[in-house]
This record gives structure tokens, C-alpha cells and sequence, in this order.
């Protein structure tokens, strides 16, 4: 991984943690130990498939920029679509409180992306490489 990605990935991910600890302890006065779990599960999804879209859109950006396209979209679809299924299959489980559970992954699913796109905001990349070569074109 690049510095840039590093940074990207610790401005998204500490906001989250924080949003999720909060959401635990509200889960846990709202709807006891229960609600605890869920929303301790649900925080730990958005953090891990958010982490893994962030490594996986890192190294596809070190083959190539159409690689890195299809590796965010693709990554992106399978994270929707598997929070999406999660949701629907532990909507009714007793193992945990499933409105704790998917609040939590609202919400920090929002606080994640909202810092992920700031960090990139606030990254210093260069529109055009300086380095390259123009065909054609003679160093003179």
C-alpha cells in the first residue's frame, strides 16, 4: 500500500471505530446486551469490507487506472450486495437486536464513505505525471 492509501484508510477507519463504540454503548442502554452485540457486529463488518475495498483498490491502482476502476466498482458491488444479504438474512435473528445491527451498519457505512472522500480531498495527487514521455516530441 501506498502513504496516500495508508492515510486514506486511517481517516476513514478511526472516525468509524469511534462512531461504532458509541453505537455500542447506545445499542446497550437502548435494547441491552442484545443490541450490544448487534451493533458490535455491524461495526465490524462495515470495518472489515471497507478495509479490504481500500487494499483491494490500492493494489489494482498499482497495475493500472482502468484496473483500479473496475476494482472500486466491483468492490463496491459486492460490498453492497453482502451487507445488503446480511441485513436481509439476520433481519429476524434472536442472536443479537437486528435494528441495532443495521443502524449501526447505516450509519457507519455514511460516517466511513464521508471520511474516506474528505481524506481524499485533502490528498495532494498529481494530475499529471511530470515524468512522462510525449511521442513525438524530442527533449531538447
Amino acid at each position: 500500500m501506498q502513504a496516500n492509501d495508508v492515510r486514506v484508510l486511517k481517516s476513514a477507519a478511526l472516525p468509524t471505530l469511534g462512531v461504532g463504540v458509541v453505537a455500542l454503548l447506545v445499542a446497550f442502554l437502548l435494547a441491552g446486551g442484545k443490541g450490544a452485540i448487534g451493533a458490535a457486529v455491524g461495526a465490524l463488518l462495515v470495518g472489515v469490507f471497507f478495509s479490504i475495498s481500500v487494499v483491494v483498490v490500492s493494489y489494482a491502482a498499482r497495475v493500472s487506472p482502468q484496473m483500479m476502476a473496475m476494482a472500486a466498482m466491483g468492490s463496491y458491488l459486492v460490498k453492497v450486495v453482502v451487507i445488503m444479504l446480511m441485513l436481509a438474512t439476520f433481519g429476524d435473528t434472536t442472536a443479537w437486536n437486528p435494528k441495532a445491527f443495521a443502524w449501526t451498519v447505516v450509519v457507519c457505512t455514511i460516517v466511513w464513505t464521508a471520511f474516506e472522500v474528505r481524506a481524499f480531498m485533502k490528498t495532494k495527487m498529481l494530475y499529471v505525471d511530470p515524468d512522462a514521455r510525449v511521442p513525438g516530441k524530442s527533449d531538447s
